[in-house]
């Protein structure tokens, strides 16, 4: 019989499973869409994709950015990556999706979701064009044999987010859940900290989209996002769980001086509640 002391030679000299050979992969898709003005685009947007070259196929995430405080910030705006969580997302079993969106950065186009005044906003079309070509991008990622369509999730941080939580009211071939990470929008940090333009017509919408919703729903915002503050997200989530939504709100810590940036500034924070979510809908083993 071997002795312990060779047994323990043993385990530490057996190797483990291989790490995942992760891709990174950029497409040109074609949307085609209505703006909220009425007018169609037909153009390609850039779409990244992260995945494990080792699995045959794996079910979708999306992972929808946000949008910058100005003109120029939009403009400027790189292929949208998130290389880390991208990455991480990866190894919790999923092909990631992240596209960028009509009129941002490197896709280029007319800004088709631009939500107008401040003091008169109109997001609901703002939001339902930035859905509309998420739709357009899952068609079109059907046909990729590593993507499992059947089985997915919708993800946004900040204007993405309300992007996510839009998705779920709509029919979206096998969406499982949306995770809403700091969502909202009229925002500005520097000029109207905590008090972003449209706060009531912000709550109205996601009360319309609590009586809509299909699909459970994951909303995580911090302590100190200086987007929102602490109040207004918990307002908008109260509304859109009252309309006959499915959702669970978790406060996420402090994160340095913005808590908006704690997606990407402190992910540790946020994945156990994630992997749980995961669970709750059925896609929790990597």
């Amino acid at each position: 019989m071997p002795s312990f002391a060779l047994l323990v030679l043993l385990i530490l000299c057996t190797p483990g499973p291989a790490p995942a050979d992760i891709l990174e992969e950029v497409l040109e898709v074609p949307i085609r869409i209505r703006t909220i003005y009425g007018q169609e685009v037909e153009q390609d947007i850039k779409v990244t994709i992260f995945r494990d070259e080792q699995r045959a196929k794996a079910p979708y995430l999306v992972l929808n950015h946000g949008r910058p405080l100005n003109d120029a910030g939009i403009r400027a705006m790189k292929r949208q990556r998130f290389p880390a969580v991208s990455r991480y997302f990866v190894s919790r079993g999923f092909v990631v999706i992240v596209p960028t969106r009509a009129g941002y950065g490197e896709s280029g186009g007319k800004d088709v979701e631009h939500r107008g005044k401040c003091e008169n906003p109109r997001f609901a079309p703002a939001f339902s064009v930035a859905a509309d070509q998420i739709v357009e991008v899952l068609k079109f990622v059907r046909a990729l044999r590593y993507v499992d369509t059947s089985r997915g999730l919708v993800f946004g941080q900040s204007f993405g987010g309300v992007i996510a939580i839009t998705l779920s009211t709509k029919d979206v071939p096998g969406l499982a859940g949306a995770v809403n990470f700091a969502g909202g929008s009229g925002g500005n940090p520097l000029e109207r900290p905590g008090n972003p333009c449209g706060k009531a017509a912000m709550f109205n919408l996601l009360q319309e989209y609590g009586a809509k919703s299909k699909v459970p729903t994951l909303w995580l915002y911090s302590e100190n996002d200086r987007l929102w503050g602490p109040n207004l997200p918990k307002e908008w989530f109260q509304g859109f769980i009252k309309a006959g939504g499915n959702g669970t709100f978790v406060p996420l810590p402090p994160f340095k001086e913005d808590g908006h940036g704690i997606f990407t500034g402190n992910p540790e924070a946020w994945k156990p509640v994630f992997e749980e979510f995961l669970r709750t809908v059925g896609l929790g083993s990597p």
